[in-house]
Parts: structure tokens; sequence; C-alpha cells
């Protein structure tokens, strides 16, 4: 049974440096040999290829450009009318991707438009969704894995468009009827056990059932997002060791929030390094 690999996000640790090439530095130092991020495409390229190299530490994944942020939005893969701004920010990613040897890309979906009647909407953004699935697929064939999130939830401010009204279709079954009408062998399910536990619960079930189609897995404590051993709902000891035995073979990003500094809320990854021997 091979011990978990954990990889850091520039986006939410090493938060007390401000350039993500520092950030990777940072990791790199404090013992990860991997990295993901959100969104970096503020950075220069070739600093991030030069602390790349310079680490050694491997890019797991990064996710499509967000949109307009200030305008409310967190991704555009399922927004009606925005799917060519999806595509260009599709060939911003792939170019990161390439330049970073990054074989994974969170296909952001979005968020259902505001004041819009959920159900009807749900149905065209899900349409749009499978479309743009599909060309993301072809288009990056070479690179690796897409992702398809369950949801975009980080409170109720956030909900994502998967979730639909009557409370009685669960999230993730949703995201794998949607892998299963694009039909594409490098589209996976991203799982991020943070939104899992809050929107439906049942994560013992979930994780068997739906880890043939997962192709990544994040965590955070809930509900405070924060490191996975401070206070919360979820018993990550236990968490870690079904993965385990399920042979999961990535690596599970930290998308957590540090209670403190990042460095010194790392305790639980020497933590689990003892109890995994």
């Amino acid at each position: 049974m091979a011990p978990l690999k954990f990889c850091a996000n520039l986006s939410w640790l090493f938060t007390e440096l401000p350039d993500f090439s520092q950030r990777m530095y940072a990791a790199a130092s404090a013992g990860f040999q991997a990295v993901e991020a959100g969104w970096l495409y503020d950075s220069d390229l070739q600093e991030l290829q030069r602390a790349r190299e310079a680490t050694g530490v491997e890019v797991i994944l990064i996710n499509t450009p967000p949109g307009n942020v200030k305008g409310g939005d967190l991704g555009l893969g399922a927004v009606p009318g925005r799917e060519a701004e999806f595509r260009q920010g599709l060939d911003l990613a792939l170019k990161y991707a390439r330049a970073l040897h990054c074989k994974r890309i969170h296909l952001m979906a979005g968020r259902v438009p505001a004041g819009s009647h959920r159900r009807e909407v749900n149905e065209e953004m899900e349409d749009i969704f499978v479309e743009n699935l599909s060309y993301a697929a072809d288009i990056l064939s070479k690179v690796g894995d897409l992702f398809c999130p369950t949801s975009q939830q980080d409170g109720p401010r956030e909900t994502g468009f998967l979730q639909k009204d009557s409370g009685t279709e669960k999230v993730e079954c949703i995201s794998a009827a949607i892998l299963e009408k694009v039909g594409k062998p490098n589209i996976k399910l991203q799982m991020d056990i943070f939104h899992w536990q809050i929107m439906d619960g049942n994560l013992t079930q979930n994780i068997h059932k739906y880890l043939p189609i997962i192709g990544h897995v994040q965590m955070a404590q809930v509900p405070g997002r924060n490191e996975p051993n401070s206070a919360g709902e979820l018993n990550y000891s236990y968490l870690f060791t079904t993965l385990e035995n399920l042979h999961y073979q990535g690596y599970v990003g930290c998308e957590y929030r540090p209670l403190g500094s990042t460095k010194e809320g790392l305790g639980w990854m020497e933590d689990y390094g003892k109890t995994s021997k």
C-alpha cells in the first residue's frame, strides 16, 4: 500500500510570498515534490519555467482562466454566450501547460447567472459544457487529462451550476453523466473533498463509487477550508487511508487556507508520513 503524494496549491499556500515563482521555491523547500495552481496567468511565464527547472518540482494542474472575476465569473466552460472567450482562455491555458510540462488542466464550468431560473439555465449550461468539453478534449488530447468539476462552491454566493434545485440528484452523478455524454477518455472527474462534503456528504461511498473516473483529488477541512488536521467535520486520517486502500496513484492537491503561516501549518504532513510508514 503506497503512501499518498501531496502537491501544494500555490494559489492557497505560501501566499506570504507575492509571486508564484517564489511560492514554487518555498514549496520545494518545504518538501513538496509537486505543485498546482488556480490562475497564474498574471505571472511571467519564463520566471515560472526557471523556477520549475531550478526546483525540480512537477506542475500537476492548472485551471483555465476564470473570466471577469470582478464581474462575478468563476470559469466559462458552461456559461451561455461565452464560448469564444472560453476557447481563448483554453488556448492560454494550453500555452502555460506546455511551457510548464503540466499534463492536467481543470476546465472551470462557471456560475449560474444571477437572477436566472436555475432549472432552465442548468439544462442550457449542461449542453454548452458538454460541447466545450468535447472541443477541449480534442484540442488538448496531447496534453493529458482534463477535469470536469463538480461545482465551484465556497459558500452560498458561489454555488455551481451542477447543483440541482430538487436536491434529488447527486452532484457527482450529474458530473459523471456529463462525462458519459462527452465520451472522451482524457476527460476525468476532479474530486474536491471539501466541496463534495458540503454538497453531498456520503464521502466513503462516493469515493468507492467514483474513483475509477477520478483523475485528481483536492482537499481541505470543512467548514473553514483550513489544514486537514484543523478542527472540522472530516477525519482525514480515515479518508487518506481509504484512498490508499483503493490504490489511488495521483496527487492530492492541498487547496486549503492556512490558519497561520503556510510552513507552520504543515505539521500534518509530518504526522501523515509517520503513520504511512
